[in-house]
């Protein structure tokens, strides 16, 4: 069931998306005036206040996997399933603000993996950074096939040109202003995103029986449950969401990209609290959604709850306004998703001294690429999308150890990135759930990877001499 809106209206949704992408075009031509070095394009000049700081967090971390997906698993599964998203998420951010954004931006870094080639020598900088990359590929060419959706469903635009369309746009603004570019158009989008969900969740509780309290009052019991703890191993898998959630995305360049943004150690770490508790907040809205979406739906048949809602709750000009703050969800998603990948790889994996054009070359690459993985379909591109705990399992423990180990070895740490990947990889090619496919023990495959790779580290060190050529660390 999708969102119907008469046909006297298409014209007004039509020239308001026209005028949005126009809007973001302008935004990102004014950003480009600051753009004088690769630290305006990557990092803003590390020169935005807390208000552009929280904002461009909230909206990179807010994006239609919030809106949408969170939304489709409650409906399916109950409160619980918003372990992953919001509440992974959410925990995530304020996770960053507490321990890691202070001593990341003290570091005066352009990407994580920098940080590794300081502590622990070029070779971890170079894997680092291989395994950063891919999983944003399938994650941007989601994003476009999203949005290339809604351009078919309203326009009816061809989806192979809608892709196009959408990564033109996308990438254009993208390249435009950097840093900058993504900064100034996050805060419109995360401005129509707040004013949409808020009148949406607003209208959809006015129209439902008994309030909030009646919507709980009717919701089985089952679906109330916020942590299952029935059983060990249902437990262990909501920790285990959880865990990938609030720990997967903490290794990763677009949160940090954001915190080396921030005008001080200060005013990163402060933003990423404030946009984590705002965060959980605006989570409350696909929660609701998802239990509404199961009283008037059931929990079968699928996902788009969210374009069933808006089409059972609002107005035509209630759902114009729907389409546009989910095409900001969107947009603000793939702008980040877009430059923090760009900028791992011209930074750190293309050989030669990095400048400008480099850098706005690697966003146009990455976007090609991410374009290629969507035109190629669903089996192309959903294993790289299943890549989600890539950065929990590989990644986690080397950031811990370069910030608050006291020594640091090459060795020791490719065997810590190497051993928590490829032991994820066997589990996830076995489609293994709990670690050695044991379920008896209900440890939950992620974490149990991810603990593989902080004991790797010490044991590495501990079972061989130090090797003084892969040790070296680069100079600041």
């Amino acid at each position: 069931m999708a969102v119907q809106i008469p046909s006297s209206l298409i014209p007004i949704l039509a020239w308001t998306m026209v005028g949005y992408v126009l809007l973001m075009f302008g935004l990102a031509a004014l950003a480009q005036r600051k753009v004088e070095s690769t630290e305006d394009f990557v990092v803003a000049g590390r020169r935005l206040p807390f208000l552009l700081s929280t904002g461009t967090l909230l909206a990179t971390w807010f994006g239609a996997g919030t809106l949408m997906a969170a939304a489709d698993e409650i409906r399916a599964s109950g409160v619980s399933a918003a372990a992953l998203d919001p509440f992974g998420a959410g925990l995530c951010l304020l996770l960053v603000g507490l321990f890691f954004a202070g001593p990341l931006w003290r570091e005066k870094l352009l990407t994580l993996p920098e940080l590794f080639g300081r502590r622990f020598g070029v070779h971890a900088r170079l894997l680092g950074a291989a395994l950063m990359i891919p999983p944003y590929l399938g994650w941007i060419a989601a994003q476009f096939m999203a949005l290339a959706g809604i351009l078919n469903l309203f326009f009816g635009i061809d989806p192979l040109l809608g892709l196009a369309l959408v990564a033109l746009v996308s990438v254009g603004y993208t390249v435009l202003g950097g840093m900058w570019a993504v900064t100034l158009t996050d805060g419109v989008q995360l401005l129509a995103v707040i004013v949409g969900l808020g009148v949406i969740t607003y209208t959809i509780l006015a129209q439902i029986d008994g309030g909030l309290a009646g919507l709980w009052a009717s919701t089985p019991a089952a679906h109330r449950v916020w942590v299952p703890t029935s059983s060990v191993a249902a437990f262990g898998g909501w920790i285990g969401v959880l865990a990938a959630g609030s720990l997967g995305n903490i290794p990763s360049q677009d949160v940090a990209q954001r915190v080396f943004s921030a005008r001080s150690a200060k005013i990163a770490q402060a933003a990423c609290l404030t946009s984590g508790g705002l965060y959980l907040v605006l989570g409350m809205a696909p929660i609701l959604m998802g239990l509404v979406g199961a009283a008037l739906f059931g929990t079968e048949g699928g996902g788009a709850t969210v374009p069933r809602l808006a089409a059972f709750f609002l107005s035509p000009p209630m759902a114009v306004l729907f389409i546009v703050t989910l095409m900001s969800t969107i947009l603000s998603t793939i702008d980040s998703a877009l430059l923090a990948p760009a900028t791992v790889l011209a930074q750190d994996l293309w050989p030669g001294e990095a400048g400008l054009p480099r850098f706005r070359a690697s966003v146009v690459l990455i976007g090609i690429v991410s374009l290629g993985l969507a035109y190629a379909g669903e089996s192309a591109y959903s294993l790289l999308e299943s890549g989600y705990e890539l950065g929990m399992v590989s990644l986690m423990a080397p950031l811990v150890y370069a910030i608050y180990g006291k020594r640091h070895d090459g060795i020791a740490i490719l065997a810590s990135m190497l051993v928590g990947t490829v032991a994820w990889a066997i589990h996830f090619a076995l489609e293994a759930e709990v670690f050695l496919g044991i379920e008896a023990l209900s440890l939950p495959m992620g974490l149990a990877c991810m603990g593989l790779s902080f004991l790797a580290y010490p044991l590495t060190l501990a079972l061989r001499p130090r090797l003084g050529g892969l040790a070296l660390k680069e100079k600041k």
